[in-house]
């Protein structure tokens, strides 16, 4: 055998964890007795001391807390290995950021769970600084992400739609004078930034001014609540535009590069419903307008 016993190495790492013999014996419905014999055959194994023992108090040694480290990562996989075969295959996990979820994805995929009947999506929404996916230490099955499509090594990724930035602000806004305030969307203010860069339109001097926020879709409600002008996705913020609570007080729509995409697994065991999703979710991406806007796409 190249790995000593399961049951000790469970035995063990309860009782690393725990830091008590008699606590790791209750969570594993055996006597303290039986976790101190389990430790001591690891002992013998690896030929070292793995706890120091005071009477009833026990101490992890330095071999025995990196057993520990290692133990706990490659439990920590095992666990979610099983219950990724114990969930049942009519769920594909997905992973979206926020403002892309409120603005297109969650009616997108309630049409989605009404057409297809062999699984259903479970969302979870989330804000990301940087879009990224770990596929090796999250639980998710795909995700939709912004980027340059590069995310990460052994992964597939399907373009959706591209992301062009616009200013926006509410219908009523004061513009006179060019005296008003700016919302940024992202702590960093990378979006206004880029629009500037690319429109030639005056205004760098507002970007350390401002209202900051940490997604579009707040950018967007401070600007409809008339709280200044933000920069937001033309694209996920059609309806605002369609419905009047919102105008682009300049029409330049600005390509940043970056596109929206469905991102899995190069080893997923659940590719060919992921690829149902996808063919589903081509069908309804939103699609530029055809005129009151001016696109400068990306400078190559």
């Amino acid at each position: 055998m190249s790995l000593p016993p399961l049951y000790a190495l469970r035995a063990f790492d309860a009782a690393a964890r725990l830091g008590s013999f008699s606590q790791a014996a209750q969570l594993l419905h055996l006597t303290p007795g039986a976790i101190s014999r389990h430790v001591r055959t690891l002992e013998v194994w690896f030929n070292c001391t793995l706890f120091h023992r005071h009477g009833p108090r026990v101490v992890l040694s330095d071999a025995g807390r990196a057993l520990a480290a290692e133990l706990a990562a490659g439990f920590e996989q095992l666990e979610r290995a099983c219950a990724h075969f114990r969930q049942q295959n009519g769920e594909l996990r997905l992973k979206a950021p926020s403002t892309l979820t409120m603005r297109w994805l969650l009616p997108a995929l309630q049409s989605f769970n009404e057409f297809e009947s062999s699984f259903r999506v479970q969302l979870t929404s989330v804000w990301m600084d940087k879009d990224s996916i770990d596929f090796h230490r999250e639980p998710f099955d795909c995700a939709i992400l912004l980027g340059n499509g590069q995310f990460g090594a052994e992964t597939h990724a399907q373009r959706l739609f591209d992301e062009w930035l616009i200013p926006l602000c509410a219908p009523d806004f004061p513009l006179a004078g060019q005296d008003y305030d700016v919302i940024h969307p992202s702590p960093d203010r990378r979006d206004w930034r880029r629009w500037l860069q690319r429109s030639g339109i005056t205004g760098s001097q507002r970007l350390n001014q401002g209202k900051v926020f940490d997604t579009l879709e707040q950018g967007n409600m401070a600007a409809i609540s008339g709280h200044g002008i933000t920069v937001g996705d033309l694209l996920l913020s059609q309806s605002a535009l369609e419905s009047g609570q919102l105008v682009t007080p300049w029409p330049q729509a600005v390509a940043t590069g970056d596109s929206y995409y469905l991102v899995w697994s190069q080893r997923s065991t659940r590719s060919a419903n992921i690829e149902r999703l996808n063919a589903f979710l081509q069908q309804r991406v939103p699609l530029l307008p055809t005129s009151g806007v001016t696109l400068l796409p990306e400078k190559i």
